[in-house]
């Protein structure tokens, strides 16, 4: 290797000496315009660039032989900790709420009386609207008037009883006319009573269906929606391998990309029964709304967290490589020097869950193990390898 370098500094030292001189030459060798000389000047010239080429090569060839680093891949490691790793189950849902309820009638009629317009909040129980009764307010009144001569008959009919009066028969006939007239006259007003439209629950009317004065059939016609925004929820499918994962009080993570808002709840009831039909079971999600503005059917996604593992390793999936036996393995630097060079093991893992762009490592790798990341694809087992930090 001495020759080759003392014959490359001797060429250099010769051509930048000369470097004057050869120039000259070539400028007044051009200047001849003599074809012959200017053509065996160049060829001077070739052989030089040639032999320099050649020592070049040769004192290429001597570093590649001592230069033991050039041959040594560069990677990059990361170091294998213990984290809590939170798999999620992505899924899609609609909100709903069991407090919304297009209102029917529960009497046929005219619609006399509207009470209530849109955006009005109600209470449970408010009068809503009033339907015509059809006479049934006189009748209720006639059939008063027997019922409480009915009684007055029945009250009288018991004093003289007590005092052994009168027969047996009398004083029931009394008292079963008496009862049959009240359970009339209760009836009667069941029935007018259902004229009388009322809130079911307390909310807002979102919707007046039908106007005042039209005709309404009993439990067809739609008068008016109502919505309460307090009790809301999602339900949707879970397919049923999820059975023993997404239960209740696992936590959930609900993000409505329409109104831009992330909102963090949990699982308040888990199905038991699983749909022959798709092989899912329901689950309810319910969604705090303090400021109302979650709707009805707005589409919302779901990360539920259907497992937890306090002690996970994670590493990227893009480093796992796959043997002929469908083994999957990575590489873990060992040996390492001050000048951070090591060994490259090959390791066999067994990995579990993924999320996202990493995987759990649940067999063959420790905490604190260096685990070769970029240069993963390039090393081979029992390779010196250089650990090269960014």
């Amino acid at each position: 290797m001495r020759k080759f370098i003392y014959l490359f500094l001797i060429t250099i030292t010769v051509a930048s000496c000369g470097g004057d001189k050869n120039s000259n030459s070539v400028e007044k060798v051009i200047e001849s315009n003599n074809l012959e000389t200017i053509r065996q000047k160049r060829a001077e010239l070739v052989n030089q660039q040639e032999a320099l080429q050649e020592s070049i090569h040769n004192l290429d060839s001597a570093i590649s032989k001592l230069d033991t680093v050039k041959n040594v891949p560069l990677i990059t490691t990361l170091t294998a900790k213990k984290e809590v790793f939170n798999h999620v189950l992505e899924i899609q849902g609609n909100v709903t709420t069991k407090n919304l309820l297009v209102i029917t009638p529960e009497y046929s009629g005219i619609l006399t009386r509207v009470y209530v317009k849109e955006g009005q909040r109600v209470t449970k129980g408010q009068t809503l609207a009033k339907i015509d009764d059809g006479g049934l307010s006189q009748q209720l009144s006639q059939l008063q008037i027997q019922a409480d001569l009915a009684k007055t008959t029945y009250e009288r009919q018991k004093r003289l009883w007590e005092q052994n009066i009168g027969s047996e028969i009398q004083f029931l006939q009394a008292k079963s006319s008496y009862e049959s007239q009240q359970e009339a006259v209760n009836q009667l007003k069941q029935q007018i009573a259902k004229t009388v439209v009322k809130a079911p629950f307390s909310g807002t009317i979102d919707d007046v269906i039908t106007e005042q004065g039209s005709v309404v059939a009993a439990g067809q016609t739609q008068l008016m929606r109502i919505v309460n925004l307090k009790d809301m929820y999602i339900e949707t499918d879970i397919p049923e391998r999820y059975i023993k994962d997404v239960t209740k009080g696992k936590d959930v993570e609900v993000e409505f990309p329409v109104i831009g808002k992330t909102v963090t709840t949990s699982v308040r009831q888990a199905g038991d029964f699983i749909n022959p039909a798709n092989r899912t079971f329901k689950v309810e999600v319910a969604i705090p709304n303090a400021d109302k503005t979650i709707k009805p059917n707005l589409t919302a996604k779901l990360k539920i967290n259907d497992y937890t593992n306090e002690d996970a390793i994670l590493i990227p999936q893009s480093i796992i490589s796959e043997n002929a036996e469908g083994e999957q393995y990575v590489y873990i630097v060992n040996d390492k020097n001050e000048n951070e060079e090591g060994i490259a093991n090959r390791v066999i893992i067994k990995t579990g869950k993924t999320q996202g762009d990493v995987i759990e490592v649940l067999e063959g790798i420790e905490s604190g193990a260096e685990i070769v990341q970029e240069g993963a694809r390039s090393v081979k087992d029992g390779q010196t390898v250089k650990v090269i930090k960014y």
